[in-house]
């Protein structure tokens, strides 16, 4: 088992509701393949560095987690093809 952070940002014109879906989402991603969730940081709204997709803010959120060595792909693969997720980038500590 290995130690891994993920940041990720959610779209700012998401519901409150819509974005704890999406952190409950990945939150279970790892649980529900053999990781156990450490902490998970929300660190709200923030400006963004430059814009993406002509918008300016978004919900910045970091899980640490301890995880098989597969499980950081899968995590990669569900966050790429969710809706509403705008960067996201995990890292072995």
């Amino acid at each position: 088992m290995n130690t891994y952070e993920a940041l990720y940002i959610v779209d700012n014109g998401l519901a409150d509701e819509a974005k704890e879906a999406l952190v409950a989402k990945f939150n279970a991603v790892i649980t529900d393949n053999g990781g156990t969730v450490d902490s998970c940081d929300k660190w709200g709204t923030k400006k963004l560095a430059y814009p993406i997709n002509y918008k300016t803010e978004g919900y910045y959120v970091l899980v640490n987690f301890t995880a098989p060595a597969t499980l950081p792909l899968e995590l990669e693969r569900v966050m790429r093809i969710t809706d509403g997720v705008m960067r996201f980038l995990v890292l072995a500590k």
